[in-house]
């Protein structure tokens, strides 16, 4: 069978599904819902990360603890990236609904399993990390299928809309999530991950009563050797870029260590054979043909470079706030994490206003306009943030991270639509989860390269500042000589999580009972530290938004390439022949089984010709 034939898939009863106006709302809200905790739960232990470390008594400034810092914060986004393509072309065998459902499922007992850690120390980072990365399997089930179950309930004239709804749910998430995780964190670090569980049960079972396979299915064999490298290379990959962070040797970052490079090449390498087995089997984990479809090019390489441009501006933004800006302004260390999330609240405002208009707007016009316009406008935000001085005027900031969000939102529904348009309808799993773990591993990849580039540049010249700085208060040379030479990215991180590690530094210098009272009130207050880092810190600044402009700009250009508006034909022809009333999974020409016609005779033309009248009129396909 051609890939771009009709598929019967799951609809073997020879009727057509319903596509009623309720069912699509239940759709929608319940993928909503799904997008919403999954994407909550990635920003809430973001900034709940110092509660977690002081509840499990790990220390965040050892360099032996750096590892559970880091796989905490990226074990899920990581497991997510690996599985949404497998989950995605299980769902196209199995069924879409069945494999999202299990998805709310695993997610929400991940939840509770964190929540309950019983152990501290090494062992309680362990099992945090070991269920992260369990939940990051949830989360990948419920990114690979949602925007596919959203694409099979919605005729593609209302798509747009609905996925600027979803993926405005997927913006407000992990902002909510800061919110939340700011103000549980105080409370209890256990709270952050209980939060999720009556929304998952409530999900749950939801999903399960409500849901229903209309989709059509691509019944075959699980392609365990395509899966198996794919899952190789891109976790290589992805655990190198992680440990590219860390320190190696006299280095500030790990990129020279044979470790980081073997797992980059050896990764390369084994997706490289993972393509070659997909182009020769029969029944591919993806079939790799839809990349001639330029509209799905496009749009997947758009969705690549704009998440590593615009993956790691929430981070940066974070040290930016947590590490300098607030303490500059009175707020203590440890109010930083709530705040922090407040003031971020114009970058979620501006994408929940552009994002549910500009994708229904999108399916009238098309989303090129669109995406290209956003991607340009989000690039030129990141010029505007490393221009602006490290002790900013807070309503300049406002205004350019609410226009950061704005271009957000205009490009991402858009995109994403345009994504699921373009693909046949039995391949909608495999395109949602494509499209899915570009954009984590996306993100994932933009948290390695643009904490990488802000140490380079935090380290050309914070080793001396922070020798100066010490040297000023009284510390003695020696001391202050090794703590202005401590690996970066302790401090980095120390900015990240929210706390001043000064005192922390001296004490382990065995000098901080030697100094003055004034001197260890002046290093130890709000003060010192943020403005110690702020020169460094913008150097590096100047360095990562530079290349996210940069990366962000490539997008608009590969967006702009994606050609007019398009729907797969094949597709589209099925969901016109469903809204007038014909059976799409007749034989050949639409025609009903059992009747006199033959494929493509006189009964069958007037049909297909309905259909592909009410598209033109749509604009959807010529007539």
């Amino acid at each position: 069978m051609s890939l771009f034939s009709r598929s019967r898939g799951a609809h073997t009863d020879g009727e057509a599904p319903v596509f009623s106006a309720r069912y699509h709302w239940i759709a929608l809200s319940n993928t909503t819902l799904g997008m919403l905790m999954a994407t909550i739960n990635g920003s809430i232990v973001m900034i709940s990360l110092p509660a977690i470390f002081k509840g499990i008594n790990l220390d965040p400034l050892k360099p032996s603890n750096v590892n559970y810092l880091l796989w905490i914060l990226m074990g899920y986004m990581v497991v997510t990236a690996i599985f949404v393509v497998p989950f995605g072309r299980l769902g196209d065998i199995f069924g879409r609904v069945r494999i999202y459902n299990l998805g709310f499922a695993v997610f929400t007992a991940a939840s509770i399993l964190l929540a309950i850690d019983p152990f501290t120390g090494a062992a309680g980072g362990q099992w945090l990390i070991w269920w992260r990365m369990v939940q990051g399997l949830g989360g990948a089930m419920l990114f690979a299928n949602s925007t596919a179950i959203i694409t099979d309930a919605f005729p593609a004239h209302h798509r747009g809309m609905a996925m600027g709804v979803n993926q405005v749910a997927a913006i407000a998430g992990s902002f909510i999530g800061l919110l939340v995780g700011g103000l549980l964190s105080v409370i209890d670090w256990r709270a952050i991950f209980f939060v999720s569980v009556p929304v998952g049960l409530i999900g749950t079972l939801w999903a399960f009563t409500s849901l229903k396979e209309i989709g059509t299915r691509n019944p075959g064999h699980f392609d365990l050797a395509g899966n198996a490298f794919f899952a190789a290379g891109l976790g290589l990959v992805l655990i190198g870029v992680t440990y590219g962070i860390q320190p190696y040797g006299t280095s500030t970052t790990g990129w020279t260590s044979p470790w980081v490079l073997g797992a980059l090449i050896g990764g390369v390498v084994l997706l490289a054979v993972f393509v070659t087995i997909e182009l020769r089997v029969a029944q591919p984990m993806f079939e790799m043909r839809l990349f001639r479809i330029r509209a799905f090019t496009a749009g997947n390489i758009a969705t690549l470079l704009s998440a590593i441009g615009r993956g790691g501006l929430q981070f940066m933004l974070i040290i930016w706030l947590q590490g300098i800006w607030l303490p500059l302004h009175g707020y203590s260390f440890e109010s930083t994490p709530l705040w922090a999330g407040i003031y971020m609240l114009p970058l979620s405002v501006g994408f929940l206003v552009a994002g549910p208009v500009s994708g229904m707007l999108s399916d009238r016009l098309g989303a090129r306009l669109f995406s290209t316009l956003g991607l340009g406008i989000v690039a030129l935000t990141f010029v505007l943030l490393f221009l602006m001085p490290v002790d900013f005027t807070y309503w300049q900031f406002a205004v350019v991270i609410f226009f950061s969000g704005i271009g957000s939102g205009m490009f991402s529904a858009p995109n994403r639509t345009a994504i699921m348009n373009s693909v046949p309808a039995n391949q909608r799993g495999s395109a949602s989860g494509m499209a899915g773990m570009l954009q984590n591993a996306g993100n994932s990849l933009s948290i390695g390269v643009f904490f990488s580039l802000m140490i380079v540049g935090f380290s050309s010249t914070l080793p001396q500042t922070l020798t100066s700085g010490l040297l000023a208060h009284g510390v003695p040379a020696g001391a202050a000589q090794a703590i202005g030479h401590e690996p970066p990215v302790g401090l980095l991180f120390a900015a990240f999580l929210g706390f001043n590690p000064i005192q922390e530094l001296l004490r382990g210098a065995g000098v901080l009972g030697s100094l003055h009272a004034q001197d260890v009130s002046a290093l130890t207050g709000k003060e010192f530290f943020p403005h110690l880092i702020s020169g460094p810190f913008h150097d590096g600044l100047v360095v990562v938004f530079s290349v996210a402009a940069i990366l962000t700009l490539i997008a608009a250009a590969a967006s702009m390439v994606r050609g007019d508006r398009f729907v797969n034909e094949a597709a589209a022809l099925e969901e016109a022949a469903e809204e007038n009333g014909l059976n799409p999974f007749a034989p050949q020409g639409f025609s009903e089984p059992g009747g006199d016609d033959e494929p493509g005779g006189e009964e069958a033309l007037p049909r297909e010709m309905l259909a592909r009248e009410s598209l033109a009129r749509e604009g959807l396909v010529r007539g």
